[in-house]
Parts: structure tokens; sequence; C-alpha cells
């Protein structure tokens, strides 16, 4: 065999081999693709959003799958704050509504163990990613990512113990939709903890007189409320039963005649 064979040999199996490589590494792609895409909702739809009003103030943007830096909430004392006034425990199943890329997702699976689950819920494909992502790389294996809808969090009928919204409730389109659908995955007891701040929704909070009314329209009752910063706040509301909570056309009539606002806003 001439060298020059021999060397056009080599160059074609080089070729080959770079190719075979590509083409697996293009299928592995595909299979990890593939397995973020699967991400989806844990029930069947609930009630729809046009059932419901539409909320009488400003709704905020999502603007990032984060509140701010871990450290800087770690070195606050956010999260043991937020999980000792809503009384997570070991086996405690958690909802952790937006829950962006997992600040709270990964610190609540050691929280409640092997006998607990933890759902991280979130509507920006984007941050499911990210989330899904990071329970893989963190073998998290009590976590579930799901996929919602800005007015129903898809999550499994009375799977609930503690819901939590954490400075996100300002950016929920459809509040009283996403609140009525989510009594239904609550179990009997089971609390809705409201982390956020003392602003206008368009500043990216909640006034806390226009959170109660909100809630208060849907059947949820307040258990309590603590100041746990100068402008900030942990609100705590037990769920209203699903046979017992007001039906969509109760809220919207009671909405018209008593609409919940703000003083200032449009």
């Amino acid at each position: 065999m001439s060298r020059t064979w021999w060397s056009l040999l080599v160059v074609a199996v080089a070729v080959a081999c770079g190719a075979s490589a590509d083409r697996r590494d293009e299928t592995a792609a595909g299979i990890e693709g593939a397995g973020q895409d699967t991400i989806g909702a844990a029930a069947p739809p609930g009630a729809p959003a046009t059932a419901f009003p539409n909320p009488m103030r400003p709704v905020a943007d999502i603007v990032a799958p984060r509140w701010s830096d871990e450290d800087d909430r770690d070195d606050a004392g956010e999260f043991a704050r937020v999980v000792q006034l809503a009384k997570i425990g070991q086996g405690h199943q958690v909802a952790d509504l937006g829950a962006g890329d997992g600040y709270y997702v990964t610190r609540l699976s050691p929280l409640v163990g092997a006998t607990g689950r933890v759902f991280g819920e979130d509507i920006v494909p984007d941050y499911l990613t990210l989330l899904q992502r990071r329970v893989r790389r963190e073998g998290l294996r009590n976590v579930q990512v799901v996929r919602g809808d800005s007015h129903d969090p898809r999550l499994p009928t009375a799977s609930v113990d503690v819901a939590i919204m954490i400075h996100m409730y300002h950016e929920i389109g459809q509040p009283y939709a996403l609140l009525w659908n989510l009594a239904t995955a609550m179990r009997p007891g089971g609390r809705l903890v409201i982390l956020d701040l003392k602003r206008p929704t368009s500043g990216h909070g909640t006034p806390p007189a226009l959170l109660r009314c909100e809630l208060a329209a849907v059947g949820y009752r307040q258990l309590s409320f603590t100041n746990t910063a100068p402008s900030e706040y942990v609100a705590i509301f037990s769920a209203p039963d699903s046979a017992s909570r007001p039906s969509p056309a109760t809220i919207s009539n009671a909405l018209r005649g008593s609409p919940c606002r703000t003083p200032g806003d449009p």
C-alpha cells in the first residue's frame, strides 16, 4: 500500500470518527433536551382563568429566576426564618410556587427528608430547566419539578401541607384563579406562606391590606403576620377546604361590588 493511499485512509477514518462523535454529541444533547422537555404539570387542569375576575391592580413582570444572591440571603437568615414561621419539618409535603432556579427547593429537600416531598413549581420554561439541572446535579430525590400555569399550579389533589410564595405574589397575573386552584392541592389544614415587601405591586411588592383582601375573597384565613424587616413581611394563611370555598361566580360577584385595590393604583 502506498504512503499516499495510507494517508488518505487515515484521514477518512479520522473524519468518520469525528462525524460519529458529533452524532453522539448531538444524540446526547437531544436526550438531555428531551428530558428537559418532559417537565410538565403534575395534575389535570383546574378551573379556567376565564371563570375569575382579573385583579384590580398592576401585575409586576417576572424578571429573574432568583430574588437576590443566595449567600446574602443565607447571611440574612431568610430561609431559616421562613421555615421556622411556617413550621416546616420532616415528612412535610411542600410546594414552592415560583421556585425559579431553586434557592428554597434545594434547602427544603433535606429539611423534609426522605419521607417528605418538595414540588418545585414555576411557569417559565427556562427557569424550570435551570431548576431541573440543579435538582439532578445535587441528587435531590424527593423533589418533583412541575410546570404550572399562571392561573393554576397544576399540583396533585390534596398533596401539599405547606405552599410558599417567595417574592412573587405581585407577579401573579390571575391571583383569584391561582388561589382557588391551589386550594384543590392543599391537604386539610394546609398553609400558604407568603414573603413579600410593603410596596405597590408595580414596585415588586404587595401591600398587606391588598394581600389580605385578595386571599379572603377566595376563602383563605390569615393565621399570622410577621414583620421580618422594615419593609418585609411573612404572612401565613390557612387554605379553604376545596369543598367549601366560594365558587368562581360567588368570587366574581363579591369583587364586582367591593374590589380589592390599593389607593393610588389605577
